[in-house]
């Protein structure tokens, strides 16, 4: 069986071989946007107060697991939609091969929106923590599972130096402990087995409590209706969602239905 985040990874490091001449350009351009990133984990804090959960909406082209999910013309147009409807945070899946993403998708979401953006990605160095800044990106998102303990907590360092968010998600659980002992503020666990591409819903139930109390939880995958966010443990902060979101007829309706599930669980 073949090892997808291997083999997407391995694939990016090609790539960032290539990238390594235009250090200098992406540092002025980064430099050159003048502005502060805004705080991911304050955001979700917020939107997630009072029982509620925090919506991070995805654009998301294609998934590996389900093929084309839908047309979407203009990135920026989606993303103030899912921003109209409550969303917390807007995340842009930027790989090319395997999920149709670009960073043009990253710039067009900055230019639309005034939330935290997260660069999703399978990031493998530095570099392209400084791609993501350049690109207008608050936050970046690290694969624990691609990671030593050192090489993972150096990444998060990384990130925060940049004046970006690290978000550092785990399926399993030897990886999410690595997650933890990095020190980053938000931790995602992802139901969706990235070796196989296989989706377990309980994923997230076995592991949450595992989570310290100080850190944001994020659920990442097998996300589609409010029942899905009900059935979540209460540790849950915020949820991330995005083929559900693509495929929707009224994107900006799913996403104020998701906002509300823990609301009316809590209120019941």
């Amino acid at each position: 069986m073949s090892d997808f985040l291997a083999t997407v990874a391995e694939e990016q490091r090609a790539r960032v071989a290539a990238l390594r001449s235009r250090r200098r350009e992406l540092a002025g351009h980064a430099k050159s946007l003048g502005r502060t990133p805004l705080d991911l984990a304050a955001a979700l804090r917020s939107a997630g107060a009072g029982g509620a959960v925090a919506i991070i909406a995805e654009v998301k082209r294609r998934s590996p697991a389900a093929g084309e999910l839908g047309a979407i013309t203009d990135p920026g147009a989606l993303a103030l939609q899912y921003a109209v409807g409550g969303a917390a945070a807007i995340s842009v899946l930027t790989e090319g091969p395997h999920f149709h993403g670009s960073l043009d998708d990253l710039s067009r979401v900055r230019d639309c929106v005034r939330l935290p953006v997260l660069r999703k990605d399978f990031i493998v160095d530095e570099l392209q923590l400084l791609e993501a800044l350049a690109y207008g990106a608050d936050a970046a998102l690290l694969i624990a599972e691609l990671f030593e303990d050192a090489v993972l907590a150096g990444l998060v360092r990384a990130v925060r130096d940049l004046g970006l968010s690290p978000l550092v998600e785990a399926h399993e659980p030897e990886a999410l402990d690595r997650a933890i002992a990095s020190g980053a503020t938000i931790i995602g666990i992802n139901q969706r087995d990235l070796r196989t591409l296989e989706l377990d819903r309980g994923t997230v139930a076995r592991l949450a409590g595992h989570v310290p109390a100080d850190r944001v939880l994020v659920a990442e995958s097998g996300v589609a209706v409010p029942a899905d966010v009900r059935a979540l443990p209460p540790r849950v902060d915020a949820v991330l969602v995005g083929s559900a979101l693509v495929r929707a007829a009224e994107a900006r309706a799913l996403v104020r239905d998701l906002a509300d599930a823990r609301r009316a669980e809590v209120s019941s």
